[in-house]
């Protein structure tokens, strides 16, 4: 029986463990990637193991999130991470050189290899071959502590693309017609892998915009196989050493396959508040509109950025609409400077922001009051913008540059005839903003500002678990309601004591006003709790604030595991009448845990307000039992 391509590159990277669906295993690690909004708690975590350098093939560091310097803390952050990459064999890419994803796909990306990212849409990098997994700082780094990555086998998902897209019909359509097919909560537990006669006219570019939101759907990863167009790419990149061919075999097997035509396909937008509340542009055309941002990590690549141009070229933005527009690397920065692209986008009335996420994570751009803003980014959570009441579209580059010049969203394939943008067969090539780890790290003295705190250590689970619910929540609870981003937080990152007066504050203002008194407790959330961002501070603050497991009708797979990284039990209802009975206020109290959990999936948890009990499950397995009782994964490295 033949192989598909992700079996291939998961046994080839297998440690320990069985291929067989629903096990655990462990794979090696070849390449790990850091952003400045993660990384600094990362590598405070791989400076307390006491290892001397990375032991990884590749690791890098980012700055790429936190880029608006308002105050001492972010480029203190800034100076850290170039120090602390200096010493311990980390290149280190500076601020300005662009978004982590972008720049990794073209200059580190090496098809058949495995990386792990301390963000959620590392499998950006599937686009190239590769297996590339978003998981929290804590996973990244073990991983660059040399230790394997344990994940339990996916389902394996081919989604065959059959045809070519039809004229204005994009990439981002692609992923988008999958979202609304699927939704958010689809692909837990899956790799979709992408297959048939209609990915060979697709480019990496294109490639990475689906598989990074693959991460929307909740998908462990996605990947292309690695054939004439990755070749291609990485040889306009000065890199075909690296090229491997990789597909799938003939006679490959999955676990379920869906079926796309493209010539089929329509422009597509993701209404508020959420990625998969997906319809045909044609449904909402005519809405007026007060803004677009085109950017990302989705779409800021050359071709995306070379279609946006060619679209305005000539013309001017609408006068009721604020055009921002991020490249995603100083590569393609460079690249639509030198054919003059960006002249015409600047000609045409676009705000040319600097090669960051910026607007996708609130870091500037927020919208007016109720304000409509199309966006061609990958979320469109309510209140992710900066703007609690603004109306966040996802749409492709194509549709965004044709509705900023109409001042309503319309569907660019009123534009009539085709375009097409081709590729350079090379790109301008300067690694001078990527710095290499220093020859002598001894030398190396680390910087740490007064922001940057040290990693607060949870206590062991006790046995007896009573305590209050502190919240209860509905469904799709994203990470950016638990731990919220934007320009007034994420300096915070450092500082645990500081971030986590800002959980849950925009649901419950008084939420950590109310953990304080109590002395911590549960929280109760519904379907797919922790989607979104893999911020493993949407973990490490509320176990600050002393809350000690989460019960919920299921979990998203990054939260999930980033909750047992840090000592909160995650356990799941096993009905919704449970879910029902249970309120905020109420107090609950589970017994004999340190002998049930390592013996039973099953758990009794007791009501004391109301005299009633139910029972919850948990899906952990032995290691991670180990690990939630100890306290999370660096009390259980400590022990031993």
């Amino acid at each position: 029986m033949g192989k598909n391509l992700v079996q291939k590159i998961l046994e080839d990277h297998l440690v320990a463990g069985e291929m067989r669906p629903g096990a655990e295993i462990a794979i090696a690690v070849d390449q790990t990637l850091t952003q400045d909004a993660t990384g600094t708690l990362a590598y405070l975590q791989f400076e307390a193991m006491g290892i001397p350098k990375v032991r990884t093939k590749l690791s890098v560091s980012y700055v790429d999130h936190n880029m608006l310097q308002t105050g001492f803390e972010n480029a203190d952050d800034h100076r850290f991470l170039q120090t602390f990459a200096a010493k311990y064999g980390i290149y280190f890419s500076r601020p300005g050189n662009g978004i982590c994803h972008q720049v990794h796909l073209e200059r580190f990306g090496i098809p058949g290899q495995t990386l792990l990212g301390s963000d959620s849409h590392t499998p950006t990098a599937g686009g190239l071959g590769m297996i590339g997994i978003g998981v929290g700082g804590l996973d990244v780094a073990v991983a660059m502590a040399g230790m394997p990555f344990n994940l339990t086998v996916p389902r394996v998902v081919l989604v065959r693309l059959r045809g070519s897209l039809g004229p204005w019909v994009s990439a981002k359509d692609v992923i988008l017609e999958l979202l609304r097919r699927l939704t958010v909560k689809g692909g837990v537990g899956k790799v979709f892998e992408y297959g048939g006669d209609g990915i060979a006219a697709l480019t990496v570019p294109e490639r990475a915009t689906i598989t990074n939101m693959g991460a929307e759907l909740g998908a462990t990863t996605s990947i292309f196989p690695s054939d004439a167009q990755t070749l291609a790419f990485l040889r306009a990149q000065q890199r075909e050493q690296d090229w491997r061919p990789l597909a799938a075999d003939k006679d490959a097997t999955y676990d379920d396959v869906v079926e796309i035509d493209l010539p089929r396909l329509a422009p597509l937008v993701a209404m508020p508040h959420s990625p998969d509340r997906v319809v045909p542009v044609g449904e909402v055309q005519g809405t007026r509109i007060d803004q677009v941002c085109i950017g990302s990590c989705t779409n800021s690549s050359y071709r995306d950025l070379m279609t946006v141009a060619a679209i305005l070229k000539g013309k001017k933005v609408h006068p009721a609409v604020s055009l921002a527009i991020s490249p995603g690397s100083r590569q393609v920065l460079n690249a639509i400077a030198r054919n003059g692209a960006l002249a015409d986008l600047i000609a045409a009335g676009a705000r040319v922001l600097e090669s960051a996420c910026g607007p996708c994570i609130g870091m500037g751009q927020s919208p007016s009051t109720d304000g409509v803003s199309l966006r061609t980014f990958n979320r469109n959570f309510e209140g992710r913008s900066g703007t609690p009441s603004g109306r966040i579209f996802l749409v492709s580059p194509e549709t965004a540059a044709f509705s900023a010049l109409q001042g309503v969203i319309a569907d660019p394939r009123q534009l009539g005839e085709t375009l097409e943008i081709a590729l350079p067969t090379s790109y301008p090539v300067d690694d001078g903003m990527v710095i290499p780890p220093s020859r002598e790290p001894d030398s190396v003295e680390i910087s740490r500002g007064p922001n940057i705190k040290p990693l607060p250590i949870a206590s062991a689970l006790p046995d007896t678990i009573k305590a209050k619910v502190l919240l209860v929540t509905g469904n799709n609870v994203t990470t950016d309601h638990i731990m919220p981003a934007g320009a007034n937080i994420l300096p915070l990152r450092s500082n645990i004591p500081a971030i986590a007066e800002h959980v849950f504050e925009s649901v419950d203002p008084a939420f950590v006003k109310r953990a304080r008194e109590q002395g911590g407790g549960f929280i109760v959330g519904g379907e797919n709790y922790g989607q979104g961002s893999s911020r493993e501070h949407a973990a490490i603050a509320p176990r600050y604030l002393g809350v000690v497991a989460v019960i919920a009708k299921s979990f998203a797979r990054i939260h999930r595991a980033n909750l047992v990284n840090f000592g909160i039990l995650p356990l799941i209802f096993d009905d919704t009448a449970s879910y029902d009975a249970i309120a905020k206020g109420d107090e609950l109290a589970i017994v004999n845990l340190r002998a049930t959990l390592p013996a039973d999936t099953r758990l009794e948890v007791r009501n004391l307000t109301r005299d009633t009990t139910s029972t919850v499950r948990h899906d952990l397995s032995a290691r991670e039992v180990e690990m939630a009782l100890a306290g999370g994964l660096l009390n259980c490295m400590k022990n031993g």
